[in-house]
């Protein structure tokens, strides 16, 4: 059994996380961060959930690019192919369900 209790956890480092669990290759963990991430595509889909403060994500779809600013307790869901970056307004804390090894 283990408790986590989110407001709490602070990496090191913009995007540090915390293992939560990993089941056949799908991995939950809880990321800290004050800086966006990157562009990237997932190799699978990804779920992506807001515990703490706000987070513009930013996402291409057809060539044309959309931001979605998600609050606690909104859910992104990027499915394979997926382009997207998420933009942190200030510290935040999100769950992130994917593939083990994904960008």
């Amino acid at each position: 059994m283990q408790i986590i209790r989110s407001k709490e956890f602070t990496a090191t480092r913009a995007w540090g996380s915390i293992a939560v669990a990993n089941m056949n290759g799908i991995t939950t963990r809880v990321h800290w961060t004050d800086k966006p991430y990157k562009w990237h595509v997932n190799d699978g889909e990804e779920v992506f959930a807001v515990l703490d403060g706000t987070v513009d994500m930013h996402y291409r779809e057809a060539g044309v690019e959309s931001v979605v600013r998600l609050s606690v307790g909104d859910i992104f869901f990027a499915q394979v192919g997926c382009e997207h970056v998420a933009h942190p307004r200030g510290e935040a804390r999100i769950l992130v369900v994917e593939r083990e090894g994904s960008v």
